[in-house]
């Protein structure tokens, strides 16, 4: 009886390590689903916000990559320095992003 009751966890035991090993997982791995989830989360929550600035219409065209670290890279071109303040500013205010860096150009005008 006890011989049954020891291999029947230990079975189970093996079973679980596998899945054991997957919850342990943590955001230092950029491969793991979480992680890339969690960054594409603040990439679209600021990318929802620019677009959502309709009277400032190039935000939209801004692109926004978020990093596993919760860094945030901005690129892309704006009509004036107050669009690329503008900009920079949702993103700071974006809950999980620890950082931002800016490379905004403003265009050029004719």
């Amino acid at each position: 009886m006890k011989i049954k009751f020891a291999t029947t966890c230990l079975a189970i035991g093996m079973m679980l390590t596998p899945v054991v090993g997957f919850t342990a997982d943590s955001d230092t791995d950029r491969s793991s689903p979480i992680t890339f989830v969690k960054d594409s989360v603040i990439t679209t929550k600021i990318k929802t916000k620019l677009a959502a600035e309709t009277h400032l219409g190039s935000l939209k065209d801004i692109k926004v990559d978020t990093d596993k670290n919760g860094a945030v890279f901005l690129s892309g071109m704006a009509h004036s320095q107050a669009e690329v303040d503008k900009a920079v500013s949702i993103a700071r205010d974006t809950k999980g992003v620890v950082t931002v860096h800016s490379d905004i150009r403003i265009m050029e005008s004719k």
